[in-house]
């Protein structure tokens, strides 16, 4: 994703290049190994059958963003304003409070065109958080700083469904969550996403027309086509929908909504948007999910929010935007204050680390239920695989089978491959597209053939490139395929399989010589696929060091509804793998907890969820957090803790202590004596924990606060610190508060390569001196990539010799590693120009946690 700040007006400081992110690089370390010779090639191609890496949300497509900020007020939001109250408030009172933040909003853009400046505001927000977004300039940004009431800028990013299909074949799968006796009657499920097909016939009547967020003109939330294709439709939405709420007599067996008996309210904060590449791309905004959220909350939009969806699903996230105090995160914190629980995806990043791992925004808010994907299927199809040319035999061997066969029969086919081909050995893949496969005559070259494709950075899409010119079968070189990844057959199964890049590259120089080879492929049984959190689910800690994901919950290979319907009429369904599917089975699990336990509010759902999941042996607690989603337990649960998680920062120091406290809560009716017991995973030498008080009597809805006292001598472990404390009441299910010590930080460094091209240059708002640098820091260690983000970076200068600083020049928030240039127009904080003499600029760039600040000064001469 990429922000761009450009010149515009009179601005005394222009951004004029930003590149980044950290997801390409970190995309870069899961390139598999490459053997040589043949026992080499099979040992190779002897993979997980759960590896789902680069199959579950291809490389992100670059999406302008312009210069869209979000602007948060220091006027308490409604959420706010209720949760001061108590949790309660009447409906007038609602009313009011919201209609203050409009007006200071309203007030806030008057004064600001006093001095100048006009803003127009995309989306406004007053009851999750207090605020607006709209396109501002450097200038716009700067003053907005400084003002008054003005609690802070932040960059709007760009969020993108976290999944990855492929069409119903034979693969059947589902998600083991039930909770008897409850299908979540009466509950609202808010489904933040993409539209949803309302019509197809296995959420038909489950799904309320919705809220259009990027539409202006009060459109439900329906499914909309690519602009000049409409056959390609928004998918993920009706996904979601059919795992939250789906069901139809002439379904698959396998095919189940786990809610059936809840609405859906969907609310559309992604779709297609335009791209960087001049093309359409599904996505949305932070600043549209904010607005989405607003809507979750308040659905008739009449500044009550007293008709909150009792659940929000969130299907879109934000690559490794783990920021705890963003504006969506804390949108979603607003959210639960005003009794709506929402479920955010992990992120499919897989595992980063070691001190901050690959969680995606918004799944970092303290509020939020973060869920990560779990692999809970048992076992996965394989495929024997013979690739000949002649009488060579070049690899032969069974693997993963991504698609399925249109029956249990071996396929002997001639082999083809794209016209365009990758670049040279050693260099990045191109990736495969349609116009691939056909010559110039309009001819497909893969019809009726096996496709041999370069897998690529986005292996599902190449492969279904394929599928869509014809071919009968799919052969991915050079990257891993895991089982029941893909099944792209529009009107039969297609078979996907994938084999060592070295097979692969010869096989392509015997195409392009015409020496005529083949692939025989047969199914070849099932293999066990050993259970456990999904390779692709991201891993903590967010960037404050709290534990997350909360839990994790079943995310692979889901069968679901999907939009559209086959040439005889019966509607699609698809498999749906990654955090978001994992994220609406923990939705629906919430809606059957919110019908069978009315009582418990938001905060309690999510204590008893996080409390009462079962913890996965052999998993890292920033693997999984708490464990595995038990609705069952969390419905007998009769306590909750409130935070579910603890977050503690160790320090250097000889002796680190510090202490964090949490609320136990009795939610049940009658009285209990409660004990309570930490423990530190492992059992590492000088770690120690003490809770007071271990013992006390709770009444009915009453609470108690407990307090936690961690140590650590110098030379105990320097790696994350995990555990938990469990609860224990006679007679009730043992409540875990899992929680996490973030590694003493090192010298951060977290801007680097500071530069300015020119250091005595004349006041000019048309030429200005670049000051250049790279803020954060990308760090591998042991085979992983740990993202350092800058939390705020100021700018400042002052006069050389000057004890007063002149003021901020500039103060930008959350920034993602990556390379940052700057136009110094000789213009100083108030936009006046600065005198002739010599300055100092001086840099400081804050971390996401309590870490000291990396400082940089560098001097100038303005003539």
């Amino acid at each position: 994703m990429r922000a761009r700040l450009r010149p515009s007006g009179q601005p005394h400081l222009a951004l004029l290049v930003v590149v980044a992110v950290a997801a390409t690089l970190l995309a870069a370390g899961l390139a598999a190994t490459r053997g040589e010779g043949g026992e080499e090639l099979r040992r190779e191609a002897e993979l997980p059958p759960s590896a789902w890496y680069g199959f579950v949300g291809a490389p992100p497509v670059p999406v302008p963003v312009g210069q869209r900020v979000i602007v948060v007020l220091d006027v308490p939001s409604l959420a706010q304003r209720v949760a001061a109250a108590g949790g309660r408030a009447p409906e007038m009172q609602h009313r009011r409070w919201t209609a203050a933040v409009f007006a200071a909003q309203r007030q806030l853009v008057a004064d600001l065109a006093e001095k100048g400046i006009r803003v127009r505001p995309d989306y406004q927000y007053a009851r999750v958080i207090s605020g607006f977004s709209a396109a501002l300039d450097a200038r716009a940004v700067a003053v907005l700083e400084r003002t008054r009431g003005v609690a802070g800028v932040y960059p709007v990013r760009v969020a993108y469904p976290a999944q990855a299909t492929g069409r119903f074949g034979r693969t059947q799968s589902s998600a083991p969550v039930r909770l008897p006796g409850a299908t979540g009657r009466g509950v609202t499920i808010a489904l933040l996403d993409t539209g949803v097909e309302r019509t197809h016939r296995f959420v038909n009547g489950r799904v309320r027309p919705g809220i259009d967020v990027l539409a202006a003109d009060g459109s439900p939330a329906d499914a909309e086509s690519r602009p000049g294709d409409p056959r390609d439709v928004e998918r993920h939405g009706t996904q979601l929908a059919g795992i939250l709420v789906g069901g139809a007599p002439d379904s698959p067996v396998a095919a189940h909504g786990l809610a059936p008996g809840a609405r859906v309210l969907p609310i559309r904060v992604a779709g297609w948007q335009p791209d960087a590449r001049g093309g359409w791309t599904v996505y949305g905004r932070t600043d549209q999910l904010i607005a989405g959220l607003e809507r979750a909350v308040d659905p008739n939009a009449d500044l009550d929010a007293h008709d909150a969806a009792r659940i929000a699903v969130v299907g879109v996230v934000q690559p490794y935007a783990a920021f705890s105090d963003s504006p969506d995160a804390a949108a979603v914190e607003g959210a639960l204050a005003l009794d709506t629980l929402v479920v955010t995806p992990a992120g499919n990043d897989g595992p980063a680390g070691p001190r901050y791992g690959s969680i995606a925004g918004p799944g970092a808010s303290a509020a939020a239920l973060t869920v990560g994907a779990a692999e809970q299927r048992g076992s996965g199809r394989m495929a024997a695989v013979a690739l000949r040319v002649g009488l060579d035999t070049v690899f032969d061997g069974v693997v993963p089978l991504a698609g399925d066969f249109a029956a249990d029969e071996p396929l002997s086919l001639a082999l083809a491959a794209p016209l365009e081909q990758p670049a040279a050995a050693g260099s990045p893949q191109s990736e495969a597209t349609l116009v691939s496969f056909f010559d110039d005559r309009g001819f497909s070259v893969v019809a009726g053939r096996a496709a041999l494709v370069p897998a690529g950075a986005a292996p599902e899409r190449a492969a279904a490139a394929a599928v869509d010119a014809g071919a009968r079968a799919v052969v991915l070189y050079g990257g891993r395929v895991p089982s029941g990844a893909l099944d792209l057959g529009r009107t039969a199964a297609v078979p996907v399989v994938g084999v060592p890049e070295l097979a692969g590259r010869s096989l392509l120089e015997a195409v392009r010589r015409g020496s005529g080879p083949r692939v025989t492929l047969a199914p070849a049984g099932a293999a066990a696929i050993e259970g456990g959190v999904a390779p692709f689910s991201s891993r903590g800690l967010a960037f404050d060091g709290r534990l997350k994901p909360d839990v994790v919950a079943p995310g692979v290979a889901l069968l679901t509804s999907e939009p559209g319907e086959n040439e005889d009429a019966s509607p699609r369904y698809t498999t749906l793998s990654g955090a978001s599917a994992a994220a609406g089975v923990a939705g629906a699990a919430a809606a059957l907890l919110a019908e069978a336990r009315p009582d418990l509010d938001a905060a309690e759902l999510k204590g008893a969820l996080v409390g009462a999941a079962r913890p996965l042996a052999g998993e890292a607690r920033t693997a999984q957090g708490a464990g595995l989603l038990d609705v069952g337990a969390a419905a007998a649960s009769e306590l909750a803790a409130e935070p579910s998680t603890l977050a503690f920062h160790r320090s250097r120091t000889s002796m680190w202590r510090e202490g964090q406290s949490f609320v136990v809560r009795n939610v049940s009716t009658r009285p209990l004596r409660v004990s309570l017991h930490a423990s530190v995973d492992g059992e590492p030498e000088g770690v120690s924990l003490r809770v007071y008080p271990a013992r006390f009597r709770l009444k009915p809805r009453r609470a108690a606060r407990v307090y936690i006292d961690a140590r650590a001598h110098r030379g105990a472990s320097e790696e994350v610190l995990s555990g938990a404390v469990e609860i224990r009441a006679a007679g009730v299910v043992a409540l875990r508060v899992p929680w996490a010590a973030s590694p003493a930080a090192r010298e951060q460094g977290l801007v680097t390569a500071v530069g300015l091209t020119k250091e005595r240059f004349e006041p000019s708002d048309r030429a200005p001196s670049v000051l250049a640098f790279t803020a954060g820091r990308l760090v591998r260690s042991e085979g992983h990539y740990e993202v350092q983000a800058v939390g705020r970076l100021d700018l400042e200068v002052r006069r050389v010799g000057a004890k007063e600083s002149l003021g901020l020049l500039a103060r930008l928030r959350h920034l993602l590693p990556g390379r940052y240039a700057f136009g110094l127009t000789g213009r100083g904080p108030g936009g006046k120009v600065l005198r002739p003499g010599r300055y100092e600029l001086r840099l400081i760039a804050y971390p996401t946690g309590a870490d000291p600040p990396t400082r940089r000064t560098l001097r100038f001469t303005v003539t």
